[in-house]
């Protein structure tokens, strides 16, 4: 009989309760349930006197193994200087993460408590302007972080070289012409990026979307999904928030000015950095590319296949937009009819 190897499996709720009453005290058994299944495995863990947590189980992704030793790390210290964020649960034996073995190998766990709040609203100034306070306060609690060696570094190898290969190499984009149109705006990207003097260092959220948060009662945002965290370029852990309401045919450029105004409440952005926010547009569109791309075998082609039409998205925005400022403020930066060239 042929043996079929799994290359992502899913572990049963509960062998995931199980793992979670043997290694935290909650005071008595959880039940579970799948909340999501995707580039991790998440779960709501509900204890018997009503407390919620969140247990995330992580994957191998293209780029390798979780780096949740890091992770955790950068979490425990950014939660010590009262920084909203959901913060990871000791284990009995003082740990914040666990391993378990999984028929594709070894995956890392870690419980979070749930953050009892409202999902952020993409088209809410309030909510944006939090977004980019509580990414400030993320960075300048980072000044006094000391990561040590990470496995990830978000340089524009990790966020571009790699991504684009793992682009060429699924065989999705089948138009070459398409094809060498993208590997040539990552190379004027780059190129450019590589050209810009001062751009800052700082240890970066890596996914501040405005999704991977959820505001509380006071307004405040408090961040989740770190595992796309580490070392790595200001100007992207920015991007990334523009790429959000520029992308997929939002048009929400008003939403940006609002987070940067959040954002320099707490802590000034160099202007080095928010010129070259433009560029790492480009950069978050075709890192995002690259890890659908690599999970083709996986979610199947029909699921991922919408990057091999990216090209012209991409183009239209390299034309459109990389020669006028994103200045701090709502007088200046891309207008509403800019957004459009994501779409």
């Amino acid at each position: 009989m042929l043996d079929f190897r799994p290359q992502y499996s899913t572990s049963k709720i509960a062998d995931i309760e199980s793992c979670i009453d043997r290694n935290y005290d909650l005071g008595g058994p959880v039940s579970c349930r799948l909340l999501q299944r995707g580039f991790n495995d998440v779960y709501l863990a509900n204890a018997r006197g009503g407390d919620r947590y969140v247990f995330r189980l992580s994957q191998h992704r293209a780029r390798g193994p979780a780096d949740v030793r890091i992770e955790t790390a950068f979490l425990a210290h950014l939660a010590g200087l009262n920084v909203p964020v959901a913060s990871p649960i000791r284990t009995r034996h003082g740990a914040y993460f666990i391993e378990g073995r999984a028929p594709e190998g070894v995956r890392e766990g870690v419980l979070f408590r749930a953050v009892g709040a409202r999902d952020a609203d993409a088209n809410s100034a309030p909510d944006a302007r939090a977004n980019g306070k509580t990414l400030a306060l993320v960075h300048q609690a980072a000044e006094t972080f000391d990561a040590g060696e990470t496995r990830y570094r978000l340089d524009l190898d990790h966020l571009l070289w790699r991504p684009l290969a793992r682009l060429r190499d699924s065989g999705l984009v089948e138009d070459q012409q398409g094809l060498h149109q993208m590997e040539a705006i990552a190379e004027r990207t780059a190129s450019a990026i590589e050209a810009m003097d001062g751009l800052a260092w700082i240890y970066c959220h890596g996914d501040c979307h405005g999704f991977n948060a959820r505001i509380d009662d006071s307004g405040e945002a408090v961040f989740f999904d770190f595992d796309d965290s580490g070392p790595g370029y200001l100007a992207y852990d920015l991007a990334v928030f523009l790429w959000a309401k520029v992308s997929f045919g939002r048009e929400l450029t008003a939403m940006w000015h609002e987070f940067v105004d959040g954002y320099q409440s707490v802590r000034a952005i160099p202007e080095a950095d928010l010129q070259a926010v433009t560029r790492f547009v480009i950069v978050r569109h075709i890192w995002l590319m690259g890890e659908y791309a690599s999970r083709a075998q996986e979610w199947g082609s029909n699921a991922v296949g919408w990057v091999a039409g990216e090209a012209d998205t991409l183009a239209r925005w390299e034309n459109d937009h990389l020669a006028l400022p994103v200045r701090a403020g709502r007088s200046a930066g891309i207008s509403e009819e800019a957004a459009g060239a994501m779409a």
